[in-house]
């Protein structure tokens, strides 16, 4: 007959084994992930692929749009007199800080079949996401654009005057000498509308092969427990987001370096 205080060192030693199972279970399940999402990156995997093109395609196409209305925008802004500008800067200012889930459920109102602009069918597809991130967008493009050209201009104005350049002929030297500073404020958006999920989610709707992007794919496959996928999207956006930020840092020395900063 086993010794009592044998047996309680058998089952101490039992629950200890136990605990160590369970302390290593979610590691090797990391590590398998890890591996999974490694395997997809080196293969390539043709589902990866195809929602990173998706990403860069929305989020390239909303910079541009939202650079085409806030470089000429904020510019304006920025060089102009006129009634109402300190609330033109206040707005642009304020729509720095709006909540993306706000910004993609106005957008779902406005293209809803029962909304305005229904009629349009964008709802649920890449057209609807673009729009959700304009409208994120945009405010970036303006504020910098206005704080960039508004120094400009008052370091060249008197230049330009005795020059007797016109207005657009004034827009379009100060765009063109602050065109490193506002490689900053294109790149600056691009990282917002890149790391968008909650606008995206709302007016896209997370379709397979049709509306889905790394920020959606990322949610989606950790909620289904498919966390190689998960993490190989994440590798990829945080590689995408170093480079943005690298990028920008690199234009700020040489804008510095170019104006004796």
């Amino acid at each position: 007959m086993a010794h009592p205080g044998a047996q309680g060192q058998g089952a101490a030693l039992g629950d200890r084994r136990r605990g160590t199972q369970v302390t290593f279970e979610p590691m090797s399940e990391f590590m398998t992930a890890f591996v999974l999402a490694g395997q997809l990156l080196m293969t390539r995997n043709p589902d990866l692929i195809e929602i990173v093109l998706l990403s860069l395609r929305v989020s390239g196409a909303a910079v541009l749009i939202g650079c085409l209305i806030g470089l000429p925008g904020g510019a304006a802004i920025g060089m102009f007199r006129f009634p109402g500008r300190e609330l033109a800067v206040v707005v642009s200012n304020t729509l720095l800080g709006l909540p993306p889930v706000v910004v993609g459920l106005s957008v779902y109102l406005l293209l809803s079949r029962s909304g305005p602009l229904g009629w349009l069918d964008l709802l649920y597809t890449p057209a609807a996401m673009i729009v959700a991130q304009v409208i994120l967008v945009t405010p970036i493009t303006i504020a910098l654009t206005r704080q960039v050209t508004e120094d400009l201009n008052r370091e060249y104005d008197e230049q330009l005057r005795s020059l007797g350049v016109g207005a657009v002929g004034r827009l379009r030297t100060l765009l063109y000498e602050g065109r490193h500073a506002l490689s900053t404020a294109v790149l600056a958006a691009f990282g917002r509308a890149i790391a968008e999920v909650g606008a995206v989610i709302i007016v896209g709707g997370n379709i397979a092969h049709q509306t889905r992007v790394m920020t959606t794919a990322i949610a989606l496959e950790t909620s289904r427990g498919e966390l190689g996928m998960a993490i190989a999207l994440g590798i990829l956006l945080l590689a995408l987001a170093l480079l943005v930020n690298g990028t920008v840092s690199a234009l700020n020395r040489r804008n510095q370096h170019l104006h004796g900063g």
